[in-house]
């Protein structure tokens, strides 16, 4: 279920095009195929639109964090000169993957794209923005990355302790993963894919 406190337009997503540019660039196709919030409800995507100047103390944001029990917070910040092996590392949060608890990212300063895969498990980009706001549902097969201008602050919200472990696609026997199918993709569940291993979580 979506959450927003911002219009629609806000949310800047499309179909990804798997060109061999850098992960870093936007892949749209020509012209773009763009996907708009009802889409990404429809896979578990809850988005929202808050003001990061107001992130230590926001009573919106702290109504979220009440309404869905995130009490752990801290803050990561990526970029060349703040994060020890910057290239390997970026490709490491880029390996498709799932977590079995929901990730949930409130963007402060930079930009990124995470991308999710639909119910055809087809990619679709999400643009993040200092001031977005996005939980991914335990389950989804996802993954991160920095846009070209490789730098991005962002709170980290969890509900209890952290869980820092990805788990590498296939995961399609894992109990969070078969929940996803069952309550977002029914009968479109995606077949494995990649093998999986060691991962590194924004």
């Amino acid at each position: 279920r979506v959450v927003s406190h911002a219009p629609a337009a806000m949310v800047k997503a499309w179909f990804y095009n798997p060109t061999d540019e850098d992960q870093r660039e936007p892949h749209q196709y020509e012209p773009n195929r763009p996907v708009d919030l009802e889409t990404l409800a429809e896979l578990g995507v809850s988005y929202w639109h808050l003001n990061p100047a107001k992130h230590e103390s926001d009573p919106e944001l702290d109504a979220i964090r009440e309404e869905r029990g995130y009490s752990y917070t801290d803050i990561i910040e990526v970029s060349k000169d703040k994060l020890p092996g910057y290239e390997d590392k970026i490709k490491m949060f880029f390996e498709e993957h799932m977590h079995s608890d929901d990730e949930v990212r409130y963007i402060l300063a930079g930009t990124g794209y995470f991308d999710v895969r639909d119910r055809e498990d087809r990619w679709i980009r999400i643009a993040l923005d200092a001031g977005d706001a996005i939980s991914l549902p335990a389950g989804i097969y996802h993954r991160f990355t920095l846009d070209s201008a490789n730098y991005i602050k962002a709170m980290r919200l969890f509900v209890g302790e952290p869980v820092w472990t990805p788990l590498n696609r296939p995961q399609d026997d894992h109990p969070k993963r078969t929940e996803w199918v069952r309550t977002y993709a029914a009968e479109s569940a995606a077949a494995g894919g990649a093998a999986g291993g060691a991962g590194a979580r924004l």
